[in-house]
This record gives structure tokens, C-alpha cells and sequence, in this order.
């Protein structure tokens, strides 16, 4: 246990080094956290630390979706909320749909296999996502689209991929299950968060005390997750509608003006501790990986992902072209091109069964693509952004 706090700590100064260093040099702080993880492991630095589903999911994810969600205004939200959902569902379904059978014809994997690298990686990562677009500075319509998109699809992605795996193992599934599976997963997620956001305000309320308030919003993030993780439902669904009904309906009518002002900074901190954890880890396992011998695999698997979300970005976006909806070239571009990949498609890879089919290819090249997505996209995100006039160039 002192170990594994004595590390935690080490990391944390190592964390806020990068992010010194980074913002002199301007340049996305989850890289220099990445290339942090890589260089640690590769001067034998050993960390106890390493990544799985479990510390993805019951450590990492909770406070960054909150967060985030308590930034989103419900007004703003639910205008978009029909792009949002398509982006998120039938978006990740082509996606994965695209990768899925270019997977099978290119490289010859089995459907089995070709399909669930297509599903685990269809998905963007709300940690990548959000971390990138915050620090790049993005506010208006565009953030919103692609944080809540971001926020949403893991639904979409958990269920397709519970639902292969299923298949896989022999059990037999109709359409008609899937589609329930995914609306109760969806749903229930949705009324788990909603129930705890609002039962952890309603106690807020009969308090002055910010430390209290806080600790309230604390467990309205991790217990709605965890509860709706516990019944097989979407935590992340859960921990963004906690964070929803605590962001409009909670922090604004319920908590005093300290715990207001308080519970920005902490959650504001609990993301920057999450994110300087996670990307550091990610780059330390990064350096574990060996691709020689599977650049033909990863190149393509690259390509494949890159093409897939094309097509679920741009397709879906020409559905809206003549509503009130319709979202802008220029902004489809930064859809596009934002839709990163990381801690999501790992906890999912890392949970394969063991006897799968291609597992270990299939764990190799999500870590590939997830290197591409901090790297590629992470560093030209914010100039393909300056050059769309969606940023300042100062």
C-alpha cells in the first residue's frame, strides 16, 4: 500500500513537470504525459501501476466523464441531442462496421475477431477526447458535439461489444435482443445517474457546509457508476447524467456559493490527477508493446480505423444538411479528425477472453492505434483547429 502511494505520488511530480514543460513548448500536455510513461519504463523505471479494464473503468472513468458533464449546459445539450445520439450509435455501428470487414478481407482474421477489434475501436475515448479539446481551449457547439458524442458512444460500443462476445461464446441472439440490450443499457444507465444526482443534491441542500457538498457530488460520480456498472447498464451514462442534473439542476439552485466556487476547483483537479495518471500509464505500457514484425497489420488497422470514422461522421452529418441542425463542413472536419482513441479501447482489448482468436494481435494493434491517435492527431488537432478559424492563432 505504501508502495503503491510512494508511486501514485512520483507520478503526480513527474505529471506536473510535463505540464510545466508543456505548456512553454505549446504543445498538447497527453503527449508529454505519454512520452513521459515511455521514457519512465524505458530508463527501468518499474511502476506497480499497470493498466486494466478494472482501473480504467472503476478509477479513471467516473471523476472524467462528471467533470466534464458538469461543464454541459441542458439547454444547450438536449438542441443537439439528435446529432449526438446518430453520431453515437449508427456512427459507431458503420465505424466499426468499415474496420470489421476490412479487418477480415485485408489481413484474413476471422469474423470472430475482425469484428470485435471493430467494435472495441469504433468508439471515441471521452478521457482523449476531452482532455484534447479542453486544453486546445474549444468552446461553443463544437465542444459540445464532440464531448458529448464522446461521452455517449461507449454505450453503443459496450453493448456491441458484450453482445459479440456473447455470440462468440455461443449464445444466440436475435436483433431484436440486441436492440433491447441496448436501449436497457442506455436507459438504465441514464435513470441510475439520474436518481443519484438527484438524491445526493436533495441532501446537499440541507447543508452549508462546501466540504459536505463536495463530498455529496463525489459520490453522486462513483456510486452512479459503480451501480450501474454493478447491473450490467452504462456506468459512463450514469456518471454523465449524475454530473447533468448536479451541473443544472443541483450546484445551481442546492449547494451555498463557497461549495459552488469549491466544486469547480475539485473537480477541475480530480480530472487534471486522472488524466496525468492515466496517460502516464498508458505511455508506460506503450513502451512494452512490440510492434516489429506487425507494421503491415498496424498500418492498415490505422487506415481502417481513420476510414471508418469517416464514414461515421460524414454520412450522418448530410442527414441534418437541410435542418436547423446541420453541421458545418469546417466542423464535421474537427469531428472527424478529433475522434480519439485511447484509455476506452484499452480497458476493452485488455478484458478479451483469453482463448480468443488474434487477442494478443488484437491488444498490440489497439495500442498501435491508440499511439497514432495521442501522436497524429493529438499534435495537429489544435493547428488543423487554428487553421478552421476555431481558435485563436495567438
Amino acid at each position: 500500500m505504501t508502495s503503491a502511494l510512494s508511486q501514485i505520488g512520483f507520478l503526480l511530480f513527474v505529471s506536473a513537470l510535463v505540464a510545466m514543460l508543456m505548456r512553454r513548448l505549446r504543445l498538447p500536455y497527453t503527449v508529454g504525459l505519454v512520452l513521459a510513461g515511455m521514457g519512465l519504463y524505458l530508463t527501468h523505471v518499474r511502476l506497480d501501476l499497470q493498466l486494466s479494464r478494472d482501473l480504467i473503468f472503476s478509477i479513471f472513468l467516473p471523476p472524467l466523464v462528471f467533470e466534464a458533464a458538469l461543464c454541459i449546459r441542458w439547454t444547450e445539450f438536449k438542441k443537439d441531442l439528435p446529432v449526438v445520439t446518430l453520431l453515437a450509435t449508427l456512427g459507431v455501428l458503420l465505424a466499426a462496421a468499415v474496420t470489421a470487414v476490412g479487418m477480415h478481407y485485408t489481413l484474413g482474421w476471422n469474423w470472430g475477431s475482425a469484428i470485435i477489434f471493430g467494435v472495441l475501436i469504433a468508439a471515441t475515448d471521452p478521457v482523449s477526447v476531452i482532455a484534447t479539446f479542453k486544453e486546445a481551449g474549444v468552446q461553443g457547439r463544437l465542444r459540445l458535439l464532440i464531448e458529448a458524442e464522446s461521452l455517449l458512444n461507449d454505450g453503443t460500443a459496450a453493448v456491441a461489444f458484450v453482445a459479440v462476445l456473447g455470440v462468440l461464446a455461443g449464445e444466440q441472439q436475435s436483433l431484436l435482443s440486441l436492440c433491447g440490450s441496448l436501449i436497457l443499457t442506455i436507459g438504465g444507465g441514464a435513470l441510475v445517474g439520474a436518481v443519484a444526482g438527484w438524491g445526493f443534491m436533495l441532501l446537499a441542500g440541507r447543508t452549508s457546509d462546501h466540504l459536505v457538498e463536495i463530498t455529496f457530488t463525489t459520490l453522486a460520480a462513483y456510486g452512479s457508476f459503480y451501480v450501474a456498472e454493478y447491473y450490467h447498464l452504462s456506468g459512463v451514462l450514469a456518471a454523465l447524467t449524475a454530473g447533468l442534473v448536479v451541473g443544472n439542476y443541483g450546484a445551481p439552485n442546492r449547494i451555498s456559493n463557497a461549495g459552488r466556487h469549491a466544486l469547480e476547483i475539485f473537480w477541475e483537479y480530480m480530472a487534471f490527477i486522472a488524466n496525468s495518471l492515466i496517460f502516464i500509464l498508458i505511455g508506460a505500457q506503450e513502451a512494452q508493446e512490440h510492434f516489429s514484425g506487425l507494421w503491415i497489420p498496424i498500418l492498415v488497422a490505422i487506415a481502417l480505423v481513420t476510414l471508418g470514422r469517416a464514414v461515421a461522421i460524414y454520412p450522418v452529418c448530410l442527414l441534418f444538411v437541410h435542418s436547423r441542425l446541420k453541421v458545418e463542413r469546417r466542423d464535421q472536419h474537427i469531428l472527424f479528425w478529433g475522434g480519439l482513441r485511447g484509455a476506452l479501447a484499452l480497458a476493452l482489448a485488455l478484458a478479451l477472453p483469453a482463448d480468443l482468436p488474434h487477442r494478443d494481435a488484437i491488444i498490440t494493434l489497439t495500442f498501435a492505434v491508440v499511439a497514432f491517435s495521442v501522436f497524429a492527431q493529438g499534435l495537429t488537432i489544435t493547428p488543423l483547429l487554428r487553421r478552421l478559424g476555431q481558435i485563436s492563432s495567438d
